[in-house]
């Protein structure tokens, strides 16, 4: 194996040994990462280099000039690692696998076990399909022969009778052509009166004698006893058909299928409490989940736009970069966030977006806020999924509530997911909590809160 191989080889390996993608987003930089592109560290490997033998530089004590005699002097020259200097400014060299969202949508799918599939909501282009839609009219060179031929041959079939059944009702004792009709029209028989009318006239010429002097049955009780109808089916197949009579109204002409083109898109509106009890520790779990769910859906979707707003006893929108580290001293009115998120969600027709609402925080909330006020805001808002994140490490605080009283509130709807996380090994769980109530839904998204969304699992069952 030549050497440009046996890199290679060795590159491979650490490819393959780059982080774990749940690892990743538990305890990995997520700050080295951009919006379209995300590095992960590999686990370095030593690639095989060329070393120069240096044996022949010569050995301990041997002077560059010769000997040296009896108290000569030694002036070294300096050489590397001699001089004095400042210490070095440049990190070292590190080796990182990157992979656009689309890539990482596909492997935490498979990581994780999701099956999102995005719902299209603006109709971008109309094309023309295979031609699989009819239409009663169009050039004749589109005429649909099959469809025209079945038909023409149903009606046949639902307009035939077995004629010499109806026939031997002419031979009913004191029936008349009108008795014959009515009776043949009782027992489910298509036939019409004029054809009885002629085949009485036919009967009585053929004979030479009135219609009535050719009894033959005491009633149609005892003919129904005496004669079976052949189903017109079997007829056909014993004598085959001559002829399908065929109407304007049988005509069917092909037409291309018109395919609408949908753009699958979204809006995804991240909140994020920033009041003071808000710190550090809690503000590094909520970017570990809001981040990778950011790059999945951007993977997921042809475009997804995402907002960010950040709360205390009030609401304000931010950017991404200051979405994750800004903190205030102020108090905390959830609320006040849903407010906000609520004109924002207007600016994206929820007929053309997919919408998603995912909020974060201590679950900590002034007063009686939550009940009274947030939960009617998100049954208001139409959002394919809303979610909740708690972020509480340790036994979480005495009045953290939030968490509690939205997941009683929609316990058993498919439109809001809870999820709580007390530390970086929960996020990954939270994550799939989050993303697999969007995938697990039947519906086309035309739904809200309201109409319905799981929240949350609470019965200890792991994820699969």
């Amino acid at each position: 194996m030549g050497l440009t191989e046996d890199r290679e080889r060795f590159r491979e390996v650490g490819e393959d040994r780059r982080e774990d993608l749940a690892e990743f987003i538990s305890h990995g930089d997520l700050g080295g990462s951009g919006a379209d592109r995300v590095r992960i560290p590999i686990k370095l490997v030593d690639l095989p280099a060329f070393e120069y033998d240096r044996r022949s530089a010569g050995g301990v004590g041997q002077g560059g000039d010769g000997q040296p005699q009896p108290g000569q002097p030694v002036d070294p020259e300096p050489g590397d690692g001699d001089e004095e200097g400042d210490p070095g400014e440049e990190g070292g060299d590190h080796e990182y696998y990157e992979m656009d969202p689309e890539e990482f949508a596909r492997e935490l799918d498979e990581a994780l076990g999701l099956d999102l599939e995005p719902k299209g909501k603006r109709v971008v282009e109309e094309v023309e399909g295979d031609f699989t839609d009819t239409a009663r009219a169009g050039p004749r060179g589109t005429l649909d022969v099959d469809e025209f031929f079945k038909r023409g041959l149903k009606r046949h079939l639902a307009t035939d009778f077995d004629g010499e059944y109806v026939r031997e009702g002419l031979f009913v004792d004191g029936a008349d052509a009108d008795d014959v009709f009515a009776w043949a029209r009782g027992e489910g028989i298509p036939v019409s009166k004029a054809w009885v009318t002629d085949a009485a006239a036919t009967l009585a010429e053929e004979r030479g004698e009135p219609i009535a002097a050719l009894d033959r049955w005491e009633s149609f009780d005892a003919l129904d006893e005496a004669v079976d109808r052949e189903p017109v089916t079997h007829r056909i197949r014993r004598e085959g058909l001559d002829s399908v009579p065929f109407r304007r109204e049988d005509e069917r002409f092909r037409h291309p299928e018109v395919i609408e083109k949908r753009e699958r898109n979204v809006v995804v509106v991240n909140v994020r409490d920033a009041s003071g009890s808000m710190r550090e520790t809690k503000r590094e779990l909520v970017e570990r989940v809001f981040t990778p769910m950011d790059w999945y859906l951007t993977g997921k979707y042809d475009a997804a736009e995402f907002r960010y707003v950040v709360h205390d006893a009030e609401a304000w929108e931010v950017d991404r970069e200051e979405f994750f580290g800004i903190q205030s001293g102020g108090g905390t009115r959830i609320s006040s966030a849903y407010e906000l998120v609520e004109d924002i969600v207007e600016e994206y027709p929820y007929s053309e977006w997919n919408r998603y609402v995912f909020a974060a925080g201590d679950s900590e909330n002034a007063g009686s806020d939550t009940t009274d006020n947030v939960i009617p805001l998100m049954e208001s808002i139409d959002a394919n999924l809303h979610a909740y994140v708690e972020t509480q490490p340790g036994d979480g605080a005495a009045n953290a509530r939030h968490a509690d009283e939205v997941e009683a509130a929609f316990r058993g709807d498919d439109g809001v997911a809870v999820a709580r996380v007390s530390e970086p090994a929960d996020v990954t769980d939270a994550i799939y909590e989050i993303l697999s109530t969007e995938s697990g839904g039947e519906s086309d998204g035309a739904g809200s809160a309201g109409g319905g969304a799981a929240a949350g699992r609470t019965d200890g069952g792991e994820r699969p």
